[in-house]
């Protein structure tokens, strides 16, 4: 045998093929591996073994002076290695063998001999004597990996006469990362025999090597070192060199102790791996046994049969829609399942693969996760504590956080993984994909059912919107092709009646007399939108709301049956007690349901809580309004200086021509009340929170919803108190000539442009809108691609093969439990705009579908490339916004009849064409000299009349309806106002009654939940039922095969037979 082997060394090639693995993780439970070098290669070897010049030992002799291997045990959370005598122990005593790799890992490339032109791992090393080549490799340990890499990139050497080994590199593999190579133990054999240094610093350069050919092989790995165990969750931290570091330490191994003991494996990467050479990096993954466990406590729904009901018959129109739709195998990329929830009792009657993906990755952090934060570390201050939440704020993790399965912009070489990140940015995270249709089951399949619901939302939202755009731009082009037929604006333009019409000064003193004609091009643009195409569109938009809510409902059932959430009860998801809620609750009562003892918060505390929460809200709002009256005071005191330099005679006649004071005012003021709403958004958002978690709500579901509120409440008055003041307030009391009413006794209150408010409507709408929108997108969009692009700056210099998966997402910015609470409440508010206030602006569909379709791309965009992967969760519907949008839809009708009964011109244009009206040939001519009041100009007192008058005029003009001075009740209100008036509140009581009426009867029309639907639910019902009997029913005829008690057994077959028979006839 010695020379059969010995003639097989000499040989080289047939020992080199047949060379295998010899696994230190022989020990656990890995599989060995065979290494196959590649031909040419072997060629090489055995042209070159002449040359060789360490001692040559017969295979025996190498197998006597193999090392033995200590710490056979692996370690916890490393199942099947062990500790080689070279690993350095990591933190808590885990190894941190930079030399030794487990079967099935990523290996470390071919190992050849050199005997000219040696090169090291990054360069070449030319002419180099031997003992200073390994001095120069074999560095302090304390060196990062980055720095290591770095240090060889530029180190140029010369010929060596000793052996140094190549790393071939690996894109002569098949699939780059799976390379083939040496096992540390056999590389440890080769070089067994060296002596004196220059054995100990080859052995050192190698370990480096080796450890950084790792890294190389690791870079989009998602499983731990043994290439099986799939990492589902990853935790990170720093050392902390302060006080608190003791105690972090504790924490972490109390920690990592009790999830160990809840069934979780760890496996931790120290700082050396990392980037940075700070960041430790614990993978988490959970076997079978724990996800079985957890998937019963969840009551997870899995597949038992392949969906036998029949698709719907094709539309023969649905070659139209073809140029939108995506891949099939992109909108469904599962088959459809009758499911059940899972129980470890029956696991055979589940469609059971493979073990490793039967549970999706989804599933799988969303069971992690709830271990974590159920999880507990110790006990402080006399409390028990536990849930990483509670690490998180402490700082004893940095990070906690799924994977993503692969980089978004290539494939991943593992041929395990199913790219399915690549997929959504491919095929959806693009704006250039903006026209196709969202694939909603890849969305729910990777990041659960909740952020699926909130896109299924969006997209449709969006695609209702589409109508209500097309009917506002008709209404906009109604307006615009009438323009130069209003007789309103012609009169207001001609020479001969607006150019003759003076009007009272604008502001006391310092503003002189003005002619109406000056306004004319404002007038001619208030006619795109005050028209009687204003009329008709919000009627359109009140019933528009209702079929939205409506046809939703029915969307989102056809969802909850598609992705298994029909029986989905908030009780086993949502109303599961709170980590916080447990933790800060010490006492305790019986649950009346349950029977069981569980924490509670007493009534008395929940009072004192709620009275400081409601002061706070209450506090907030309140400076809510007075911003609001400060930017009031701001038009105010702007108000008399605009006019003043609007009337000048320098003014650039362009500007006079487009802006009037009114008009000048309202854009000014609009945009600092977007800048104070702004501010006060960010200040409140972390007080709101701070407030909610004051109250210690019980469940999540209580968490979200008065948060929800508390936010939205303070969002509506924030955003919408302005428009409703122009909407509803301003010039309706601003009093008359010689009588004005002044805010707080110093300023004059505002009065409306001759054309009406509602053009300063639409710009106070148009700033506040479209200025949120776009701050919104560069928040969500700009800011995080900047935060990330400099989070990366060192990654980039360094080598990309150093880079992990974990360390990538790592330095991803963080998605939030309130990322979607932002995203819905951002939607909603601007549906608030659209419904509130469409009468005064009938282009704001447009501009928010516009808004829409660039914010899914944005949305998709960021969660995909610039977020880490958020932890899954289950969501049957969108919640409380459901609430709030049914109640936006019912004060939107009440809105938009007092904006066209107040705000708009209609009704006093209509009232003057049916009823005082003085040519029946062109009944609207005379309609301004009908709308403006008389005032003697010598009843002025010294505080209103004007300083600096260029001409004296006996009388000037104002808007209102009022009595000349000559009449015996001067300046009092006509007959003709108060006919406006009544026809005013007659407006409002038929407009609501009617749109309620349709409103509701639509509702009632429409059914909530598709009939088929229904159908399909009751035959997944009966077939699932059919099946769990059939299957006890067979379990219990074994038993009964196996002997037995007959009598026993017997009943128990006919019992459950007569369940079957029941299940049938139901």
């Amino acid at each position: 045998m010695d020379e059969t082997r010995s003639e097989t060394c000499d040989k080289g090639e047939d020992s080199a093929r047949t060379l295998k693995y010899t696994s230190v993780s022989s020990l656990g439970n890995s599989k060995a591996q065979p290494a196959t070098a590649a031909s040419s290669k072997l060629d090489r070897l055995s042209a070159e073994k002449a040359s060789w010049p360490f001692p040559r030992r017969p295979r025996a002799q190498l197998a006597q002076g193999r090392p033995r291997v200590e710490g056979g045990a692996p370690p916890p959370g490393a199942k099947g290695r062990a500790t080689p005598p070279s690993a350095s122990p990591g933190p808590r005593g885990r190894s941190e063998a930079s030399g030794a790799c487990a079967p099935g890992s990523a290996s470390f490339g071919r190992l050849r001999p050199l005997w000219s032109g040696a090169r090291s791992l990054r360069g070449p090393l030319r002419s180099l004597p031997a003992a200073a080549a390994m001095n120069r490799l074999g560095r302090k340990d304390g060196e990062t990996l980055i720095e290591m890499a770095q240090a060889t990139d530029g180190e140029s050497g010369e010929e060596v006469n000793g052996p140094l080994f190549e790393n071939i590199s690996n894109t002569d593999s098949e699939h780059p990362g799976n390379s083939e190579g040496l096992s540390t133990t056999e590389t440890t054999l080769l070089i067994s025999d060296l002596q004196g240094n220059t054995g100990r610093r080859f052995n050192l350069f190698l370990k480096r090597r080796l450890r950084i050919d790792k890294r190389h092989q690791s870079k989009d790995s998602i499983f731990f070192r043994d290439g099986v165990r799939q990492i589902d969750f990853v935790l990170s931290y720093v050392d902390d060199p302060n006080k608190e570091g003791e105690k972090k330490v504790e924490r972490r191994r109390e920690f990592e102790s009790n999830l160990e003991k809840a069934g979780l494996e760890l496996e931790t990467e120290d700082k050396k791996e990392s980037e940075n050479g700070k960041t430790y990096f614990v993978k988490l993954h959970a076997p079978w046994e724990v996800l079985t466990t957890y998937a019963e406590v969840l009551n997870i729904k899995v597949p038992i049969k392949e969906n036998d009901i029949p698709c719907a018959v094709e539309n023969p129109l649905d070659f139209v829609a073809q140029p939108f739709r995506l891949p099939e195998n992109v909108m469904h990329p599962e088959p459809d399942y009758f499911t059940a929830p899972f129980s470890k009792e029956r696991q055979e009657l589940y469609l059971i693969h493979d073990e490793q993906t039967f549970f999706s990755p989804s599933v799988r952090n969303r069971i992690v996760y709830y271990i974590l934060s159920r999880c507990p570390y110790g006990t402080e201050e006399g409390k028990r504590k536990f849930g990483i939440k509670r690490l998180l704020s402490n700082g004893t993790y940095t990070a906690a956080y799924p994977l993503h399965d692969c980089q978004y912009w290539k494939k991943s070489n593992d041929p395990k993984c199913d790219n399915e990140r690549y997929t959504l940015y491919r095929e959806w995270a693009r704006f250039f994909r903006f026209y196709k249709e969202q694939p909603l089951d890849l969305i729910k399949k990777y990041y659960g059912e909740r952020i699926g619901i909130y896109f299924a939302w969006l997209g449709f939202y969006t695609e209702m919107l589409f109508f209500a755009a097309v009917v506002g731009f008709v209404c906009f082009l109604y307006g615009a092709f009438t323009m130069n037929e209003n007789m309103s604006s012609k009169e207001i333009c001609e020479p001969n009646v607006g150019g003759d019409i003076i009007m009272c000064p604008l502001c006391d003193r310092k503003c002189d007399y003005w002619r109406l004609n000056s306004t004319c091009e404002s007038s001619q643009y208030s006619h795109l939108f005050d028209n009687v195409a204003t009329l008709f569109f919000a009627i359109f938009m009140g019933i528009w709301v209702t079929l939205f809510l409506e046809f939703w409902k029915r969307r989102q059932a056809r969802l909850e049956y598609e992705w298994d959430l029909v029986d989905f009860e908030e009780e086993q998801q949502q109303l599961q007690l709170r980590p916080e809620y447990e933790a800060k609750c010490t006492q305790k009562r019986k649950n009346p349901v349950t029977q069981e003892m569980e924490p509670y918060l007493p009534l008395t505390s929940q009072a004192l809580r709620f009275c400081v929460s409601g002061t706070t809200v209450l506090f907030w709002i309140s400076l809510i309004i007075a911003s609001m009256i400060a930017v009031i005071v701001y038009r105010l005191a702007v108000y008399a200086a605009f006019a003043s330099f609007m009337e000048n005679a320098q003014t650039p006649t362009p500007i006079r021509r487009l802006l009037t004071p009114q008009l000048a005012t309202s854009v000014t003021a609009s945009c600092l009340n977007f800048v104070i709403i702004m501010i006060l958004n960010f200040l409140y958002e972390r007080i709101a929170i701070w407030i909610t978690d004051m109250e210690i709500p019980r469940t999540h579901l209580e968490y979200e919803n008065r948060l929800t509120m508390k936010m939205f409440l303070f969002q509506f008055v924030n955003y919408y108190s302005s428009c409703f003041y122009v909407a509803f307030f301003k010039g309706k009391f601003a009093g008359y000539p010689g009588s004005y009413t002044y805010l707080f006794g110093s300023w004059r209150n505002e009065e409306c442009d001759p054309a009406g408010c509602l053009i300063e409507l639409t710009t106070q709408l148009t700033i506040i809108m479209a200025g949120k929108q776009i701050w919104g997108n560069v928040q969500e969009a700009v800011l995080p691609w900047i935060w990330n692009w400099w989070g990366r700056r060192r990654a980039r210099s360094s080598p990309e093969n150093l880079y992990s998966r974990w360390e990538q997402d790592h330095d991803l910015q963080t998605f939030g439990a309130l990322g979607l609470f932002y995203e819905y409440l951002e939607m909603v508010i601007q549906f608030g705009f659209i419904t509130l206030f469409v009468a005064s602006f009938p282009l704001a569909p447009l501009l928010a579908l516009m808004n829409n379709i660039l914010e899914i791309r944005v949305d998709s965009w960021k969660l995909t490339t610039q977020f880490r992967r958020p932890v899954a969760a289950k969501a049957h519907s969108i919640g409380i916004w459901q609430e709030i949008l049914n109640g936006m839809a019912i004060l939107s009708v009440v809105t938009n009849a007092f904006i066209v009964a107040f705000t708009s011109d209609m009704i006093p244009r209509l009232v003057y064409y049916y009823a005082y009206y003085t040519d029946p040939k062109s009944p609207m001519s005379g309609y301004i000299n009908s709308s403006l009041s008389v005032f003697q100009t010598s009843d002025f007192s010294d505080e209103n009349k004007p300083e600096h008058s260029k001409e004296d005029y006996e009388t000037c003009r104002y808007r209102d309806y009022r009595y000349p001075p000559e009449h015996e009740r001067k300046y009092t209100h006509t007959m003709q106002f108060w006919h406006i008036l009544a026809a005013k509140m007659a407006f409002i009581i038929i407009m609501e009654h009617v749109v309620f009426i349709v409103k509701f009867f639509i509702a009632w029309m429409i059914p909530d939940v598709p009939s088929e639907v229904k159908a399909k639910i009751k035959r997944e019902k009966y077939l699932t039922q059919k099946i769990l009997h059939e299957y006890e029913l067979n379990k219990l005829r074994q038993k009964l095969c196996e002997g037995r008690t007959y009598a026993n057994m017997e009943k128990e077959v006919i019992a459950s037979e007569g369940r079957v028979e029941l299940a049938e006839v139901m």
